[in-house]
């Protein structure tokens, strides 16, 4: 006689519900206790209310004149005055805020374009090729990466003015598109997320290395390229320093260095100043929101080998 066992299995979706559950949770050992829960949610709500406060703040401020800012509760609304406040930017202005703007976003985009690709070339030839001085090549990145940008904003204008390239956009986008950090970043990337097989299989293709970097290195280097193109970027458009030394002509200056000449003004209308900071960072919050899952991704470059 046979016998015939039932065995239940479990719907398909049920299963899959199941597993990622148990495969995120943290093993018992190392799991935080209430307390450190506790402390870590504290802890984000801290930091969430220290980087959105100032923004909430310059939306309310936006809306007010003079008195207004001066008389009335900080973050809360008085009488609306977007309107006035935007008329009387684009005078003080002279009508070049706009242009200001895209200045900016010229300057930005293009050191962005420009140091990423110059970046992830010479991390990726530093992590995949053997030649002199490589050591010390890493070195003087590392020396970089400690060097305050303020400090060689003298230098480089004494460079550039004996170039005759001062009150240029090149002034700008030059300096702004070297970054150590972004070579560093490269390298990691490449050393972890370029495998060495695919570049000898590809070699023995017959592929060139130029083609080799276009057509393979730069797709699988492209979470690490977002990241050190947004780093360029912002850096760049919060670049204050750089363009007051470099810039002269109100055509060409960045917004940052036209908001300061309106503050630099007698009395100048604090409200319109308050609306053009607030447009001046509506581009950086769009980037972000659009390329953050690419930016996440880049920023855990190297943290996991294999």
């Amino acid at each position: 006689m046979t016998t015939t066992r039932l065995v239940t299995v479990a719907p398909a979706s049920a299963r899959r519900m199941r597993k990622p559950q148990a495969a995120d949770a943290p093993p018992p050992s190392i799991a935080p206790g209430p307390l450190a829960r506790t402390f870590g949610i504290i802890a984000l709500v801290i930091a969430t209310l220290y980087f959105l406060v100032p923004v909430y703040w310059l939306v309310v401020a936006s809306t007010k004149n003079n008195a207004d800012l001066t008389s009335t509760f900080g973050f809360w609304f008085a009488d609306w005055n977007l309107g006035a406040n935007y008329d009387s930017l684009m005078g003080w202005t002279q009508g070049l805020f706009w242009r200001w703007v895209g200045n900016s976003l010229l300057y930005s985009v293009s050191a962005g374009v420009i140091g990423t690709l110059f970046a992830v070339m010479a991390g990726y030839a530093i992590a995949k090729f053997a030649f002199p001085g490589k050591k010390i090549a890493v070195g003087v990145i590392m020396a970089g990466l400690l060097l305050p940008v303020a400090l060689l904003t003298v230098p480089l204008y004494i460079e550039f003015h004996a170039l005759g390239l001062t009150n240029t956009a090149w002034a700008i986008i030059i300096p702004s598109a070297v970054s150590p950090f972004g070579v560093f970043l490269g390298m990691v990337y490449a050393q972890t997320s370029v495998p060495t097989e695919l570049l000898e299989a590809a070699r023995i293709d017959g592929a060139g290395e130029a083609r080799i970097f276009f057509t393979i290195v730069l797709r699988l280097l492209g979470p690490a390229m977002v990241t050190i193109f947004l780093f360029i970027f912002v850096a760049t458009w919060n670049n204050f320093l750089l363009p007051l030394m470099m810039i002269s002509s109100a055509d060409l200056k960045p917004v940052t260095l036209g908001l300061y000449g309106m503050m630099s003004y007698f009395a100048p209308d604090k409200g319109a100043v308050m609306l053009g900071a607030l447009l001046g960072v509506i581009p950086l919050i769009l980037l972000f929101f659009t390329l953050q899952r690419y930016w996440r991704s880049g920023l855990a470059a190297g943290a996991v080998k294999g």
